[in-house]
């Protein structure tokens, strides 16, 4: 091989193994549904590569190895041979190994239900504990259960979404109107980054979410909590940034559970302390991010529908960040 063309191609191996892991990539899976879909992509590889071989080898073979005139009638078999029957043959089998599966990754959901609905631009999410007459409600983080099938429905608002955590499983789209359904199964603890995949307006690229798979335990214990209403803040600093809130008509539209607050526009906020991400995982939940997002949502998120509250001064902010900070 020529110096040249072997560094080209191990810069391009190189260049390809950073995307290969991480939070949010389909051959990492850490679920059933994507170790399937991890699979069929590299037999689906193997497949297409086999047909690449064979297909250019057999142009090589007649044309700079075995250099002759051919009968129509082997032309005809070689032609219909190796340029028909062997690709179905080899798309066929591929097509069984993946059909075969669907049921599978169709099948319901046997643990937590959960309902998912996609706003402008982020993801109002709903839990439906078995008997329960109401939903805990929660915002722009979905928690799951490790080793148990988990149900969730879809829909959306305004616009068309997409739903899908690439390590645990395939997207399904979200219809204003309508509810569509998917089942993901996952397997190993962890966050996982999930990302609308629907072209959806100026914040399309920003609305992400992490999704937390916690062993059963934890989770149980982490659904009992989300189920309870706010806490009162402790603190100088967050009794006044509670004071801050509702001077400021916070409540009108976001809700927090036990107080005054029953918004229903923007996220639910009764535990926003305890997740990952602000901003459907745009910004880290720091006081910093809290602060920056307050000050003009739209700065950070085009298209934001929150109004800006850069008339209050640096204190009001800092205040308000911690009561948020303290909603656990």
């Amino acid at each position: 091989m020529r110096p040249r063309l072997r560094q080209a191609l191990c810069a391009l191996a190189l260049a390809t193994l950073p995307g290969c892991s991480g939070v949010q990539h389909v051959l990492a899976p850490a679920g059933t549904d994507a170790g399937f879909l991890a699979n069929l992509f590299w037999i689906m590889l193997a497949g297409a590569v086999v047909l690449w071989i064979f297909m250019n080898g057999l142009m090589v073979y007649v044309t700079r190895i075995n250099v002759r005139q051919m009968s129509p009638k082997k032309a005809e078999a070689l032609i219909i041979g190796g340029g028909i029957v062997f690709p179905t043959v080899v798309i066929a089998c591929l097509l069984s190994y993946a059909l075969a599966a669907m049921p599978d990754m169709r099948a319901e959901g046997t643990g937590t239900r959960l309902k998912v609905t996609g706003e402008q631009w982020w993801w109002r999410v709903e839990y439906w504990p078995e008997g329960a007459d109401a939903p805990i409600v929660s915002a722009n983080e979905i928690v799951l259960p490790a080793g148990s099938r988990s149900e969730i429905a879809l829909t959306a608002d305004k616009v068309i979404h997409s739903f899908w955590v690439p390590a645990l499983g395939g997207k399904t789209d979200m219809f204003p109107g309508r509810e569509t359904r998917m089942s993901l199964e996952p397997l190993e603890p962890g966050t996982y980054r999930g990302q609308c995949t629907e072209f959806c307006g100026d914040s399309h690229a920003w609305m992400a979410f992490n999704t937390v798979v916690l062993p059963q335990e934890e989770y149980d214990a982490w659904l009992e909590n989300a189920a309870t209403d706010a806490v009162a803040p402790e603190g100088e600093a967050a009794t006044r940034g509670r004071e801050v809130f509702f001077a400021e008509g916070c409540g009108a539209c976001h809700q927090v559970r036990g107080t005054a607050a029953t918004g229903k526009v923007g996220p639910d906020l009764t535990h926003l302390g305890s997740r990952t991400s602000l901003a459907a995982g745009t910004l880290p939940l720091d006081e910093p991010s809290l602060i920056r997002w307050v000050r003009d949502a739209k700065a950070v998120k085009p298209g934001a529908e929150m109004p800006a509250y850069d008339h209050l001064s640096d204190d009001d902010l800092s205040d308000l960040a911690a009561y948020l900070e303290g909603l656990i």
